[in-house]
Parts: C-alpha cells; structure tokens; sequence
C-alpha cells in the first residue's frame, strides 16, 4: 500500500502533527485488510503531505529536499529541490569532472503524471519533467526514461501496470484528495 502511494505521491505540501496520525490510522486500516469490500477511504492532500513530510526524510537520497504536491483529476504533480551530483554520489557513483559540473547544485524539478487504476492495478504514466524550467515531454521524455531512469531503477513501475496490493480496486486521484477503493 505505502509502495504505491509512494510512486503515486513522491512530492507533498506541508500539514500538521494532526494530518500525519489520521493518515497513519488510514494506512493502517487499509493495511489491515479488514475493510469491508466497497470502502472507500480518503486521504487529503494534507494528510499525504504529513506522512511524506515524516517519513520520506527515513528513506530520501542526499540531495533531495522541499517536496512539494498538486493533485488534479487522475494527475499529480510533484515538485521537489533536487541536487543531481549529489544523488549519484548518494548512490555510490562518483561522476567525472565535467558531469559533475552538470550535475552539482539544487535545481528545482517537477514531475507530472496521470495516474491509471483499476482491478487492483494502477498505471503510472509520466506525461511531463521539468528541470530548471525547461520542459522534456514526448518523444525526449520517452526515451530519457527508458534509456536514464529504468536501467538506472528496474524496478520503477513507469508506463506498466503495477499490483496495488491490500486488496486495494483503484485509486481516485482528484484536486485535493485520493479515494482509495477497496475491493473483494
């Protein structure tokens, strides 16, 4: 459950003590599997936002900071400060002199994508990046996913069906909330 909400939700806004612990109790029910089929439990964007802000810091890279949430309808975007040297050299990759002068220093990022879910899947497709303001889409972005960030990460479910586990349907990404609908 918190796998797929991770690759749905990476970026979130800031919230209250009080958002983490309902969405901790939420997590936890769903979790639970005791939800009787049809349930469909709401997380606000302020409670996503207090359980990233509490425990993304427990497993983000150095060089990733400030993330930030915008849910729309079946999109989310996420924005975060990321310092790209810094991540490869987190990841145990030392780049060379000049790739480090590419890659050092924070540059904000956003991420879009459209979120696709039913019979107990989900679809994460990545429909726009954007780095320092400059925007990578269609064929770029296709081909810098499938030859940067998949070898990179095999195991990053974008553009193919991944198993929402939990006995979770679907999710309802919507402005300002997900619905999570739970199945048999």
């Amino acid at each position: 459950m918190k796998r797929c909400l991770l690759v749905l939700i990476p970026f979130l806004l800031f919230s209250s003590p009080a958002d983490y612990n309902s969405a901790q109790r939420k997590f936890d029910l769903i979790a639970g599997n005791t939800l009787a089929p049809g349930t469909r439990v709401d997380l606000t964007a302020a409670e996503l936002n207090a359980w990233v802000a509490h425990e993304i810091p427990k497993v983000a890279p150095q060089g990733f900071r400030d993330p930030r949430l915008e849910l729309g309808q079946q999109i989310a975007t996420g924005t975060a400060l990321i310092d790209f040297g810094k991540l490869e050299r987190a990841q145990g990759y030392q780049p060379g002199w000049i790739m480090s002068k590419l890659l050092d220093g924070e540059r904000p990022v956003s991420v879009r994508a459209r979120i696709r879910s039913g019979g107990g899947q989900a679809t994460v497709d990545v429909e726009r990046v954007e780095i320092s303001g400059i925007a990578i889409d269609g064929q770029a972005l296709d081909f810098l996913i499938r030859n940067f960030l998949l070898p990179k990460y095999p195991n990053a479910a974008v553009g193919r069906p991944f198993e929402l586990g939990n006995r979770i349907d679907r999710l309802d990404v919507r402005p300002g909330s997900v619905g999570v609908l739970i199945g048999r």
